[in-house]
């Protein structure tokens, strides 16, 4: 009996070691998803990983991923909090598809992380604006009215408070109404017309990231620039200008300039692939996610 315990517990120790060095990997689902959208990205890392920890977050799923992003950042963060703040931990590496990356930049820049790699995939980074491609059941000629006038209502404290896609949504023909009203993306890029008293506690969190990994393509058709997946934006005459020519890139508003000239940002341009189809492609997993894990 005492060499079969002996074995078992070895058994134990070679398992805990084969896990050792691996970071725990949190995956952040899109609007009017759920925690499925990353089964097979989960199935591959316990494949090439086995035993790595993760933690797939299940709250604000489908309908209720409309609510108020800040609502949302501060929900996920007290759940991830023992994940995120562990400096005993080998690090974090967030994964976060769509309006999921959206929220990471919120957790990136309110929480006192342990991210080692923060993953963006296909997310409007810079914001949204146009086209509603999201929504197939919505006639293309009211998808372009909507896109085109919808700021007259997210562009109050309504449609902040009420509509998560509000809160990043990005007009470049009433930037004076952006920087007035958005109540969280123009405040985390410190845009707001006035300095919001978290900024600089936002740059010095998001400051702590090591890694930034910026992935998006041409053919997505939802994301409005695609580029906004990499920090760009239109301007009034919906010309996309890229992250280095962004007046928050340029001051270093919140540290997006700094991690760039240390060489912490890295980009995947990948065309052929739908929005939809981000997290189903093990190309996507083997070129932008499986090297850091």
């Amino acid at each position: 009996m005492p060499g079969k315990v002996l074995v078992l517990l070895m058994c134990l120790l070679l398992h805990l070691g084969s896990a050792s060095g691996y970071k725990h990997v949190v995956f952040v689902h899109g609007l009017l998803a759920g925690p499925s959208e990353f089964d097979y990205f989960i199935q591959l890392i316990q494949e090439y990983h086995p035993g790595t920890p993760v933690t797939n977050v299940d709250f604000f799923t489908y309908g209720c991923s409309f609510a108020n992003i800040w609502k949302q950042v501060e929900d996920i963060a007290a759940e991830l909090k023992p994940v995120l703040t562990n400096e005993t931990a080998e690090g974090t590496v967030l994964i976060c598809f769509s309006q999921g990356g959206v929220i990471c930049r919120g957790l990136l820049a309110t929480v006192p992380h342990n991210v080692v790699t923060f993953i963006s995939l296909s997310a409007p980074l810079a914001g949204q604006y146009g086209v509603i491609n999201s929504f197939p059941w919505i006639p293309k000629f009211f998808k372009n009215v909507f896109g085109h006038l919808i700021y007259m209502l997210f562009y109050t404290s309504i449609g902040q408070k009420c509509f998560s896609l509000a809160n990043y949504w990005n007009d470049p023909h009433h930037r004076n109404l952006y920087r007035k009203h958005s109540s969280f993306l123009a405040v985390i890029n410190n845009e707001t017309k006035q300095i919001d008293p978290r900024s600089q506690e936002f740059k010095d969190n998001f400051l702590r990231v090591q890694n930034i990994v910026l992935v998006g393509g041409p053919d997505d058709g939802v994301i409005s620039p695609w580029q906004s997946s990499q920090f760009a934006t239109y301007d009034d005459e919906e010309t996309v200008v890229p992250m280095n020519e962004q007046e928050w890139f340029t001051n270093d508003a919140f540290g997006l300039r700094t991690l760039s000239l240390s060489n912490k940002i890295y980009t995947h341009i990948i065309p052929g692939i739908r929005h939809q189809e981000w997290h189903t492609k093990q190309t996507v997993f083997e070129t932008c996610i499986k090297p850091w894990l």
